[in-house]
């Protein structure tokens, strides 16, 4: 490819919104451009990476048996009601009528309806396993796209969909996309961590995220810096605290005012005590009950922690009315002590090892002083509540400290079990002749934000460095002067025999200054830079740069492609 017969277009300047490297990168670089908030072009340059991406994805998802297809973007009201979706997917889907008035979804996931097409088709234990796949656009109307393609409304994704008789055969199903995984990011060049996970709108249980670790990532990942604990915060959790023995006081604890006194922070500057000393009593309904969740008052309850728990979906906080109803005090002074009996306790772990605690009083302007878990207030149990901070203790290991990173998630891994094939109809005819529902896996790996993670992960301060598998050229020839009919002859022949044998190599011919040329070469990041000037006329030398480490060597003009092709294949 020739540069003159190429949409090539970079900017000298990144963009003021552009505040991240692979936003500014990928601006500058002539490789994305934004139409809307979290809605963009894809340049011819970003459009080969992301087909590489593509390309990498669909042999390895080929290899381990899924077999492609493609599904509609459309996606109707009816299936997402019978799931129980339509009301409840964060974010919500962009939703729209046709001209009869008949409801539709852009689609932000695909279960709902490779469900309902499996159903139609498969009807015995014979037809299993199957797993099918797609690679198409997806529709999330976040309400704060950021970062390029980072956080978007419309992207790329490659979402499977794996349907087996029993969990046996699910698990097997998920080793394979587990396996296959691995490397398509190895293959990329992309250094994942695989990470323990929540299913959150999709469902399912043994979720797994590969993330890559990144300063601008928008995920937080806790690491165990003595063993290989890994865990996304939404589930990350800690060594359980020892609980203290048995005390053998009964004393009451004192009542004493705090006016006003509805926060953490305005309780501890009130008694002159420590957040860590406090116990917050968070009141939740759940379904048709109510549920008093107790963490430590320097802490934050996981809420998702809490529902698992339950094992509910139906979990909100109580609101004003409730609380003053269950507590008989304003907002803000609620504790465990003198609750209705139908309220449930359920405390995080640490609230057993403190040794006394002020919580709130049940009256307005309020508190209680010196109580103490097992003595003045009974949990109905104590489990894991709370989101883990740096420095906790792992759970996996008795020496290792829990160390925070932030992180950009590229692909989850989940198995849902029935959810969706019971909800939709999806039964198969086991060897007995019962009709039983399929169980189902569902894995998705975010195709053009793994564009971003690997600008994140590979550029320095003049542009990007592209791993040589998906980077747009592999090559670049620079024509130094392009009004010398030599030199350009020599460069015509090398591009066309670099060509010939199946290099992706772009020749830069365009009338431009060699510093023009240079600094766009090192902007977008070609693995290879091949240059052409005065000095190959002089001495018959072209002088070759590897990108990712500012190597440099030179070959023979008369034995160049052989040389060019042997560095490359170095990289």
């Amino acid at each position: 490819m020739r540069a003159t017969e190429f949409y090539l277009h970079t900017l000298r300047q990144a963009p003021s919104d552009a505040q991240i490297p692979s936003d500014k990168f990928l601006r500058r670089g002539g490789f994305i451009r934004p139409v809307a908030a979290g809605v963009f072009d894809y340049l011819p340059l970003g459009y080969i990476v992301l087909r590489r991406l593509e390309q990498i994805i669909r042999e390895e998802m080929n290899a381990a048996g899924a077999i492609e297809l493609f599904m509609p973007v459309m996606q109707p009201r009816e299936l997402w009601e019978r799931s129980g979706r339509w009301d409840t997917f964060e974010p919500q889907p962009l939703r729209f009528k046709d001209r009869t008035g008949r409801e539709f979804c852009m689609g932000p996931t695909h279960e709902e309806i490779i469900t309902a097409l499996v159903a139609d088709d498969i009807t015995s234990y014979k037809q299993l396993p199957v797993t099918l796949y797609q690679i198409q656009t997806k529709f999330r109307d976040e309400l704060r796209p950021r970062g390029g393609l980072i956080r978007v409304k419309e992207f790329t994704m490659k979402d499977a969909y794996s349907f087996d008789l029993d969990r046996a055969g699910l698990d097997l199903s998920y080793e394979k996309m587990y396996h296959a995984y691995v490397r398509i990011f190895d293959r990329c060049g992309l250094d994942v961590e695989v990470v323990l996970a929540e299913a959150g709108s999709m469902g399912g249980f043994d979720t797994r995220e590969f993330m890559l670790l990144s300063e601008n990532g928008e995920d937080t990942v806790f690491k165990c810096d003595a063993c290989d604990y890994a865990s996304n915060a939404e589930c990350a959790c800690s060594r359980p605290f020892q609980p203290l023995p048995p005390a053998d006081t009964t004393e009451t604890p004192k009542l004493v005012d705090t006016p006003g006194a509805k926060t953490i922070e305005a309780v501890t500057k009130m008694l002159d005590t420590t957040a860590d000393r406090l116990v917050k009593t968070l009141l939740y309904r759940a379904g048709d009950r109510f549920v008093a969740a107790l963490v430590r008052g320097d802490r934050d309850l996981n809420e998702g922690k809490l529902a698992a728990y339950l094992q509910t979906e139906e979990l909100r906080m109580a609101n004003d009315g409730e609380v003053e109803r269950l507590t008989g005090a304003e907002v803000g002074y609620a504790g465990p002590i003198g609750l209705p009996e139908a309220v449930t306790i359920v405390a995080d772990h640490e609230i057993a090892a403190m040794p006394d605690c002020v919580v709130g009083a049940n009256q307005t302007d309020a508190h209680l002083v010196g109580a103490r878990a097992g003595v003045n207030f009974t949990p109905a149990d104590y489990t894991d509540l709370r989101y883990v901070v740096a420095g906790d203790s792992c759970p996996r290991c008795e020496s290792g400290r829990l160390q925070g990173h932030r992180a950009i998630e590229l692909a989850h891994i989940f198995k849902l079990g029935t959810k969706y094939s019971e909800a939709l109809g999806a039964l198969v005819q086991d060897e007995s002749g019962h009709q039983r529902p399929m169980v189902m896996g569902c894995y998705g790996i975010g195709v053009s934000r793994m564009i971003a993670a690997l600008v994140e992960q590979s550029h320095d301060d003049k542009g990007i460095i592209w791993p040589r598998l998906v980077a747009p050229f592999e090559i670049v020839i620079l024509l130094l002067d392009s009004a010398d009919a030599e030199l350009a002859a020599a460069a015509e022949d090398l591009h066309d025999q670099l060509e010939a044998r199946g290099i992706r190599v772009l020749l830069d011919d365009r009338d431009e200054r060699a510093g023009v040329k240079f600094n766009d070469a090192e902007l977008i990041g070609y693995p290879l830079r091949v240059v052409l000037g005065k000095r190959t006329k002089e001495s018959g030398q072209i002088e070759l740069q590897r990108r990712c480490d500012g190597q440099q060597l030179n070959v023979s003009d008369a034995q160049a492609a052989d040389g060019i092709i042997a560095a490359l294949d170095e990289l």
